[in-house]
């Protein structure tokens, strides 16, 4: 069993024998008491479920699509266009991973030329970035760290941040240079702590629509779609527009608090174009539904709607969705198979209840879908939703 899975939660004979009929269905409005408990989210999962590698079409990953309590199907991602009718409108992430893992040593007077490890967090003003670095005790502020041999970015430690226990980094790129090429050129792409076969290539940790950098993480729902199968939904009259979230380390962050309602989300940067609000209005207008790409694009969305109405938004957002959120924009969803006890976990629960989340978890542990990042993927439709 994993370091992510709790002892508590075994497989028991009760919860494979569940059939479809027996799936719960729960009420978004008035949550049990007990989808407020952080032990109420765990599961097991065995290690062998766990994705390593990213599936070779990436449309080729398998697909659970959630309809209107009690059913689902199995299905292939390329079968979305069929799965999703015309008018719809598909919101996707353009975010992009940074290759934020840096390595580098220590110069300059009475350095010693340690080893250090860099982690870049957030770009707080142009050049400057909080970062966790490794060993920390030996960058005090003023140590100045080197990357690269030939004309080497420099960086400076400006302060500690208290509450990462990180260092604020100015960089000092050469002239001429922009810092966001040195990075591409000397940083490494950071792949999620479970995945252990560090062999896939960095382009397959990225969607293939991702433009902006800035992501310490891929948004892993876009992960399955290739630009013909884009191709194809929008053939089919499926219109796609696109939000920008810069997924942080914060995402991999576990709950502590057994009462998930003290949990304190973390906080991320996004922007929702005016262009995509525009596509949002028409299509509900036109009576299409608007489908996230993934938990990054429900936070965005439900985000820039906190007033009661969706509007463009440029800023950060600390939004936590857990059971019992009311919806404001957001009618479908795409996303993988997340960690136990987690607060994506929590969102997705929000949309379509705890118990029926878990039971349909058990479904895809049984059927052998692959889970995390690299693994397969849920539909969950708008008549899949909890509506009483």
């Amino acid at each position: 069993m994993t370091a992510f899975h709790s002892s508590e939660a075994k497989p028991t004979a009760e919860n494979a024998a569940r059939s479809a009929d027996e799936l719960s269905h729960q009420s978004a409005a008035a949550p049990d008491p007990e989808d407020l408990l952080l032990s109420a989210y765990d599961y097991y999962l065995p290690e062998d479920r766990i994705a390593q590698n990213p599936a070779v079409p990436r449309d080729s990953s398998r697909l659970l699509v959630v309809d209107a309590f009690p059913e689902y199907r199995h299905h292939r991602f390329r079968d979305l266009p069929e799965l999703l009718r015309p008018g719809d409108l598909l919101v996707l992430n353009n975010t992009r991973v940074l290759p934020a893992r840096l390595y580098g040593h220590k110069v300059g007077q009475n350095a010693d030329g340690a080893k250090i490890e860099v982690l870049l967090l957030e770009e707080q003003q142009p050049n400057c970035w909080l970062a966790l670095v490794k060993p920390g005790r030996r960058l005090k502020p003023g140590a100045l760290i080197a990357f690269g041999e030939v004309e080497p970015l420099r960086a400076t430690v400006q302060s500690v941040d208290a509450a990462t226990g990180g260092r604020l980094l100015q960089f000092h790129p050469p002239e001429g240079q922009s810092l966001l090429s040195l990075i591409s050129q000397l940083g490494e792409v950071p792949l999620p702590p479970y995945i252990t076969d560090t062999q896939a290539a960095p382009e397959q940790y990225q969607t293939v629509y991702a433009s902006r950098p800035g992501a310490a993480a891929a948004p892993t729902a876009g992960l399955h779609f290739t630009p013909e199968l884009l191709d194809r939904l929008q053939a089919t009259g499926i219109d796609q527009a696109f939000i920008t979230l810069h997924v942080g380390v914060g995402t991999f962050r576990p709950v502590e608090s057994e009462n998930i309602t003290s949990h304190t989300m973390h906080g991320e940067w996004l922007e929702v174009p005016a262009e995509t609000v525009e596509k949002i209005r028409q299509t509900q207008a036109q009576g299409g539904r608007i489908i996230a790409v993934g938990t990054t694009v429900v936070r965005a969305l439900e985000g820039a709607a906190q007033s009661g109405t969706l509007q463009p938004y440029s800023g950060k957002t600390e939004l936590y969705i857990y059971p019992g959120y009311s919806w404001k924009v957001v009618e479908g969803l795409i996303t993988n198979f997340h960690l136990p006890k987690s607060s994506l976990m929590m969102l997705v629960s929000a949309l379509i209840g705890r118990r029926r989340l878990l039971d349909l978890y058990q479904v895809a542990v049984n059927e052998s879908y692959r889970f995390y990042s690299f693994g397969d993927a849920m539909l969950i439709l708008p008549e899949g939703r909890v509506t009483h």
